[in-house]
């Protein structure tokens, strides 16, 4: 049986929660393996709605082990609401089916404190677009050796030495902004009344995976965001602050690169953006208006209205290699249902040249302009088609065009938000 690893090859927002529940619930464990509560998805399970950002999909689900892993950064207090929401739904959560890894990196008050403030100082241009709860903050926190992790709350004593370093650096930066500065017993307070809400679920969660691995589990790892935000493959400076690639796995998971057996893209059919960054295929007409009125383009954790353009194959195309994809979900096809016509980007000019990636400075990202190909598109209806034969022939055209453009066969074909239309090529766990 396979280990499965889902990830985002576009900006996000690919519709990742159908295709992760769907596999949920032909999975053991479920991990999150990167990200934090700026991340969400939406499922819907015997007419339940839930919402979630931090904890993994499996945790609807009676039966499955669901896993936080050490690339996550925990904000506690979010956390908590996120479990006492699920309680207030039907679900019970406890080490039996939910564990939080104990080398896991905490976000604090400090860190939604300097997302906000750097976002306001910023001026229009030069702002990210964060969702301002704390993310990016806590990861430098952790990659400069002073964050505190989930292990530091066993000892609380421990505490003070490892504050008083975090709150250098803090407090320098709060006097920048002429912002107060933190005392250290307010920031002990604060994690001395999250302590009693992770402990219960900590674990040595790299020992744990192996142990399921061995045993013969399947394990499905779930990332958040895209590949296109990537920290280091997406189009920086305008990026999360993680790795949202397949590899991250396994750095974010501890159960190391061996134990993964099939990378599986989300891919929208058209593009979609929320915040700030280049997007070559953008679309700010009546079309771009279209895609997002049909395809409900808010996002699941910030409700912010998401940018609609033309499904951009270059940039996907150089994601399905980042994170070498075996095969893609392509999702939300029914809303290009009615279009007379349909535009993919098969190339970009820049400067007077042709190229067929999307590069790397943020300069040359902001001038490339899309070389499109144009298709023709289809009268009749693709809304929850569940066999290839429920297609409209030019649908199939469509779809066969767009894997010969990025590399990457479908496995998985979703044309509506319910979960049972689904046109299953290959099953990840078993192929």
């Amino acid at each position: 049986m396979a280990n499965v690893v889902v990830v985002g090859s576009q900006w996000g927002d690919e519709g990742k929660g159908k295709i992760v529940d769907w596999l949920s619930e032909r999975a053991d464990v479920v991990v999150r393996f990167q990200g934090g509560h700026n991340a969400g998805h939406t499922l819907v399970v015997d007419g339940k709605v839930y919402k979630l950002s931090l904890l993994p999909s499996g945790v609807v689900r009676s039966g499955k082990l669901s896993v936080i892993g050490n690339g996550v950064v925990i904000d506690p207090h979010a956390l908590a609401e996120e479990i006492e929401r699920l309680r207030g739904q039907g679900v019970e959560l406890s080490h039996d089916n939910l564990r939080i890894a104990d080398n896991a990196c905490l976000i604090l008050s400090v860190h939604r404190d300097l997302d906000g403030m750097r976002e306001n100082a910023a001026s229009e241009g030069a702002r990210i677009g964060t969702t301002r709860r704390g993310i990016g903050p806590a990861y430098e926190d952790k990659v400069g050796r002073r964050a505190i992790r989930v292990m530091d709350l066993v000892n609380l004593k421990s505490l003070p030495a490892k504050i008083d370093r975090m709150l250098a650096h803090h407090n320098a930066l709060r006097r920048g902004f002429g912002e107060p500065e933190i005392a250290p017993d307010a920031l002990f307070e604060e994690l001395e009344s999250v302590a009693g809400r992770l402990l219960p679920y900590v674990d040595r969660v790299w020992k744990l995976l192996d142990d399921m691995r061995r045993e013969g589990k399947r394990i499905l790892f779930e990332g958040a965001q895209g590949a296109m935000l990537d920290i280091d493959h997406g189009t920086y400076p305008f990026v999360t602050s993680s790795n949202t690639v397949a590899g991250q796995a396994a750095a974010g998971s501890g159960l190391g690169p061996g134990g993964v057996d099939y990378v599986l893209g989300i891919t929208k059919a058209y593009t979609t953006r929320v915040g700030e960054g280049p997007f070559p295929t953008e679309l700010k007409d009546e079309v771009g208006a279209r895609l997002g009125e049909r395809g409900r383009e808010f996002g699941t954790v910030t409700g912010r209205q998401r940018r609609c353009g033309w499904f951009d194959a270059v940039m996907v195309r150089q994601a399905m290699i980042t994170s070498g994809v075996t095969g893609i979900a392509l999702t939300k096809l029914d809303v290009l249902d009615g279009f007379d016509e349909l535009k993919v980007c098969i190339g970009y000019e820049l400067d007077g040249r042709s190229i067929d990636y999307f590069p790397a400075s943020q300069g040359a990202q902001a001038r490339v302009t899309p070389v499109y190909e144009t298709l023709e598109g289809w009268s009749g209806s693709t809304a929850g088609a569940r066999s290839w034969a429920d297609l409209p022939a030019q649908a199939v055209k469509y779809v066969r065009r767009i894997e010969e453009l990025i590399g990457a066969p479908v496995a998985m074909l979703s044309t509506s938000p319910e979960r049972e239309d689904t046109i299953l090529v290959h099953d990840p766990f078993r192929d």
